[in-house]
């Protein structure tokens, strides 16, 4: 008999048994009718049992209620197979391809079927793709191609110019209008799931932090509240504070440096130079709180390593205001020339419509009119007690995943200065205990790119046997996709640096 629903909340963990293992039809049932209602999906991921069987687990979101349900499905290991939902479900496009990599198991009828980060699945029995080689980039790849009169393709990749990371664009032109483009990535998978699950809590930590090297807080945060969670540690007020201080001063560095490259990816020079020298202050707040520009070593299992005296409470409010003013100077010159808002406004659109089938998250699925925030939706942390109003933009254009940064830019400085006024009491780290056996935890962190999803699972000795990670990045490289269809080949970099995505957050 299949078991009952199982709801969680954000930052929970529970035992193992509690989740409902249901029948392949109901399970997709389940999944396919909750996203057609009110329902996302939140995580898709399998892992092996101590029998060899696979186990499905979905995650679904309802955000307006901040609840999850999880469930899953098994599939025994001599048949490695099961019907996929991407069809039906466009969201679940990603989270099947990574499945058939990492555990040789085929979504049956899957439209786009492809490896995610060339590597040896974890069951070390055949790869569905016999023809890519699970050691290298393979010289083919079975790319997307469109035929015909005067279309021609233009491959921009892997190796890029300065220090970027590898990834691979091939675009499929008709003159200089975009008909397709594909993004190939993986050429740097580092493992890194694989890694969290053998090594100890705080080296484990470490590997967090470097998962995306500009999401730092967010990442670490996420990684801490799983190892709480499943430890039943909870940290103190002001640890909590401290930690969304340096989130929001992450996002803040991160969103106006972005306005800073739109800027000079048009040419207007003026706001790109005092956009960086912003930008420079949010990492210097950042670096005198954490020791590091990028806040490595602050965020620990049962808190933080760093405090805030009065001094420096007093100075990091002086300093916000002055930058909130020159922000709001700045802005309202890059947003009132008429030459930049003819080159943002209407480049680039991404629907409202697209948005929520591919599953959408952050800034990208809000500048779209979706009002997904985990701050807001699955509150943490001191969110539970100082609210930030959900910014949308409905145009889905550049200029809207610009103008989100701006507003949110101010939400941050707003709930900065409001936390800095009030910051509780209490001890910096709490002890960590031995981790709860045979429990699955969850964390989601509104990072500066969107929704970050953490999952573990421990088994009978308490040990992490699935670590499953999902940066925002994953979610939204797709859209960057479907953003530049219909637009000339010389606006790419504009759409692309109103993305920002992640190479580092996608090749795990």
């Amino acid at each position: 008999m299949e078991q009952k629903e199982f709801h969680a909340r954000n930052g929970q963990s529970w035992e193992l048994n509690q989740i409902p293992i249901l029948e392949e039809s109901s399970f997709r049932q389940k999944i396919l009718e909750g996203c057609h209602h009110n329902l996302r999906l939140v995580n898709l991921y399998a892992q092996q049992d101590e029998n060899r069987n696979i186990k499905v687990f979905a995650i679904l979101g309802n955000d307006q209620e901040g609840r999850l349900t999880v469930f899953a499905m098994q599939i025994p290991h001599d048949q490695a197979l099961f019907q996929s939902l991407t069809s039906e479900l466009p969201q679940a496009h990603m989270f099947e391809r990574e499945m058939a990599e990492q555990f040789a198991i085929a979504p049956i009828g899957h439209p786009w079927l492809k490896p995610v980060r060339y590597h040896q699945n974890y069951r070390n029995v055949s790869d569905l793709w016999p023809e890519v080689s699970s050691k290298s980039i393979p010289g083919v790849y079975p790319f997307y191609r469109v035929n015909g009169e005067e279309v021609h393709e233009v491959a921009v990749g892997p190796v890029h110019a300065g220090i970027i990371e590898p990834g691979h664009f091939r675009f499929q032109c008709h003159g200089e209008e975009i008909l397709n483009l594909e993004i190939q990535l993986g050429y740097q998978h580092r493992g890194i799931e694989k890694v969290m699950e053998n090594v100890s809590v705080e080296r484990a930590v470490l590997l967090a932090e470097s998962i995306a090297g500009d999401s730092v807080i967010g990442h670490a945060t996420a990684y801490c509240n799983i190892i709480e969670s499943l430890s039943d540690c909870e940290i103190s007020p002001r640890a909590e504070a401290i930690r969304s201080i340096a989130l929001e001063l992450e996002r803040l560095s991160n969103h106006i440096g972005d306005l800073g490259a739109l800027s000079t990816d048009i040419g207007f020079l003026p706001p790109s130079a005092y956009f960086g020298r912003l930008r420079g202050e949010f990492l210097n707040l950042l670096m005198e709180l954490s020791g590091n520009r990028y806040g490595r070593s602050l965020c620990r299992p049962g808190g933080v390593l760093f405090d805030l005296d009065e001094g420096m409470i007093k100075n990091f409010r002086e300093r916000l205001l002055i930058a909130q003013r020159d922000l709001k100077e700045i802005s309202d010159l890059f947003f009132s020339k008429s030459s930049v808002l003819s080159r943002l406004e209407g480049t680039g659109i991404v629907s409202k419509k697209t948005a929520k089938e591919l599953g959408l998250v952050g800034p990208v699925a809000r500048a779209s009119g979706l009002g997904l925030d985990v701050r807001s939706d699955y509150a943490f942390g001191m969110y539970r007690f100082n609210y930030i109003p959900v910014s949308t933009v409905h145009s889905g254009d550049v200029y809207a995943r610009a103008l989100i940064r701006w507003l949110e830019s101010q939400r941050s400085i707003e709930f900065l200065l409001d936390v800095l006024n009030q910051i509780p009491e209490g001890d910096l780290q709490t002890k960590v205990s031995v981790l709860k056996p045979n429990h699955m935890a969850l964390s989601m962190i509104e990072g500066w790119r969107g929704e970050i999803v953490h999952v573990a699972m421990t088994d009978s000795n308490s040990r992490v046997v699935r670590y499953k990670i999902k940066d925002p990045s994953f979610s939204n490289w797709m859209g960057l996709s479907m953003a530049v269809r219909g637009v000339q080949i010389s606006d790419f970099p504009l759409c692309n640096k109103s993305f920002n995505l992640s190479y580092a957050g996608h090749d795990l």
